[in-house]
């Protein structure tokens, strides 16, 4: 019987965590543009990537990192690119690109104070709705808040494994504290991990359809270097990949990309509950706040307060089924954020005033403290 490896202890910070995510979960290719506080994840990868027969580029700007993290896809090779505010504006529209064209990726965006250059170097959570709606026009999208460095390694894994599975980019939605925490960490062995590949045709190519409905929603995925050449657009296309203006097709392609994400809501939708069962006044957060909520949860309790924490780890889709019995349960839910409300309002629709809603915000570049929801929680 072969030996298990021990693990040893490691300690890293948010940023390396996602490195090691990536190459673990079979990221062999990043094309990126440095930018504070995402340095770091291009830094490392143009080390590591040529280790493991990978491809490393910098390139000119965030508009081309993208469109070349898309090419590489195409060609088979599972793809990311690393970056922050600034850098993620530019990236938009081939974001967008990637949607419609069912391009599989992870991008990469350490979120800091804003808009334009704003503050570098400081924590923001500035970007969630961005995340959400940057890419003009109706499209579905995946974004997932890491709030730990274990939590970078192991939602990393979890992009690359999404985006496969449903041929879709997939954002990771992290923040300057979560970035440049470090924290001693065991990671899993790497045969330990589940690793998905992207489904790929079985038949040959001239048979092949590459936008074809299935009962999942999501076609296999033909790679150009096997001979599977075949059309590829940004606009609106049919089951060939050919551009249309056929309501009849229309239609059901576009009901086809949010169908190969809502009919498996179950499987994307990740929340953490932390003393929430007898829960009076909920806690909902998500990122570097999270940690500060846990901690202001157990000092509250330790004064009576019956309180709880709802961490988000997916933000969008938005997992309203598991959060609505919780807002019928409590007298009061706080959500705390480093921007001026954006998760609250998601919260705010799906309340539909059930309960009330309080907002705890910071937008001065400063972490909110344990100390700070605390003692909102004491307040009410």
């Amino acid at each position: 019987m072969a030996r298990r490896r021990k693990k040893r202890p490691q300690l890293l910070q948010g940023n390396e965590a996602i490195v090691e995510g990536a190459l673990v979960a079979g990221c062999r290719f990043f094309a990126g543009y440095p930018i504070t506080p995402a340095s770091e994840i291009s830094e490392i990868l143009a080390y590591r990537l040529p280790q493991v027969e990978g491809t490393f580029i910098q390139m000119e700007d965030e508009i081309a990192s993208l469109g070349a993290v898309i090419g590489a896809s195409l060609a088979g090779v599972k793809s990311m690119t690393a970056t922050s505010g600034p850098g993620f504006s530019l990236m938009q529209e081939n974001l967008g690109f990637a949607c419609v064209a069912e391009v599989p990726c992870v991008v990469v965006n350490v979120m800091r104070g804003g808009p334009s250059t704003g503050l570098p170097t400081n924590p923001s959570q500035g970007d969630v709705m961005q995340a959400r709606w940057g890419t003009h026009g109706d499209h579905p999208i995946i974004v997932l808040a890491p709030s730990s460095v274990q939590d970078s390694f192991d939602l990393t894994v979890k992009a690359f494994n999404f985006s496969e599975r449903y041929r879709t980019p997939v954002i990771v939605l992290s923040d300057e504290v979560v970035a440049h925490t470090r924290e001693t960490v065991l990671l899993p062995d790497p045969e330990e991990i589940e690793v998905l590949e992207r489904i790929t045709p079985s038949m040959p190519p001239e048979w092949y359809i590459p936008y074809e409905d299935t009962s999942r929603g999501v076609p296999p995925m033909g790679i150009f270097g096997d001979g599977y050449r075949y059309h590829v657009t940004g606009l609106i296309h049919d089951i060939r990949g050919f551009p249309t203006a056929r309501a009849d097709e229309i239609e059901p392609f576009m009901g086809r990309l949010f169908r190969k994400i809502s009919q498996h809501f179950h499987d994307i939708q990740i929340v953490n509950q932390f003393m929430t069962e007898d829960a009076e006044i909920l806690v909902i957060a998500y990122g570097s706040v999270a940690r500060s909520a846990r901690r202001a949860v157990l000092d509250a309790r330790g004064k009576g307060v019956k309180a709880g924490l709802f961490q988000l780890v997916t933000l969008f889709p938005f997992p309203r089924r598991d959060l609505e019995p919780f807002l019928r349960q409590v007298r009061a839910v706080l959500v705390p954020e480093m921007n001026m409300g954006q998760i609250s309002r998601e919260v705010k629709r799906v309340n539909e005033g059930t309960t009330r809603v309080l907002t705890l915000n910071r937008i001065d570049g400063r972490m909110i403290t344990p100390q700070e929801i605390y003692e909102r929680l004491i307040k009410e």
